[in-house]
């Protein structure tokens, strides 16, 4: 035996700092789990250990709680981190000082802040106009425009509900030039009141997940309000 080892083969140093703080060895998942191995091969396999049995379940739940712990942290640093770049763009939209900055601000700050890739404001003419005018973050196009890039397609939503999915193959015109291929996009409603045509704001991001319609609309429709009053605003002028 070494000298200044005990029968157990620890050193006394070692024994007397375990004796005295036992959790060093409950808090090690891997140390618990070789004694409770180790308790079972001694009592052999006609014997069931009800305490390890009831360890190892008491693990098992313990981590299923640290991975939703860590899942609701994930989101809600997600959803502040989401807040703040919202709050941000419409801090942008409240700069300009006339409507064409206002357009330009949109390509230049609001979209790069929101990191998308498109931004485009869409607005319908009652004129007979065979297909959207204009280049930019603005484009007129006929009336009856919007609730066709809405529908996308598929089924109609309510007029007021902001779409979040793949890029449609009747959007895709509308976003133009692009840094990267658009791959999904949000399209964002825009009621302008009695009297006009239906808005809308089309967003378009080149990650395929960055909008879903399993995501959550809040912060686009916070958005989507704040800019509607912007916009009617410069309207009236």
């Amino acid at each position: 035996m070494t000298i200044g080892a005990s029968a157990t083969g620890l050193t006394e140093e070692t024994r007397a700092r375990l004796l005295a703080q036992p959790e060093l060895i409950l808090s090690d998942r891997d140390l618990m789990r070789a004694l409770i191995g180790a308790r079972e091969a001694e009592l052999g396999d006609n014997v069931v250990d009800i305490r390890g049995r009831a360890m190892q379940a008491l693990e098992s739940r313990l981590d299923r709680l640290e991975a939703a712990h860590e899942s609701v942290i994930s989101a809600a640093y997600d959803n502040q981190s989401g807040m703040n770049t919202v709050h941000r763009a419409v801090l942008s939209l409240l700069e300009p000082t006339d409507f064409q900055e206002f357009l330009e601000n949109l390509d230049m700050a609001v979209a790069p802040i929101l990191r998308v890739e498109t931004l485009r404001l869409i607005m319908e003419s009652g004129g007979t106009i065979p297909e959207p005018e204009g280049s930019g973050p603005l484009l007129i196009a006929p009336a009856g425009t919007v609730a066709q890039l809405i529908s996308g397609g598929r089924r109609m939503p309510r007029g007021d509900d902001i779409v979040l999915r793949s890029v449609a193959d009747a959007t895709l015109p509308f976003h133009g030039p692009a840094r990267a291929p658009i791959r999904s996009e949000a399209l964002l409603p825009i009621d302008l009141g009695i009297g006009r045509f239906p808005a809308l704001l089309l967003m378009g991001s080149a990650e395929a997940g960055r909008f879903t319609p399993a995501q959550g609309t809040d912060l686009l429709r916070f958005f989507g309000q704040v800019f509607r009053l912007v916009l009617i605003s410069w309207l009236r002028k």
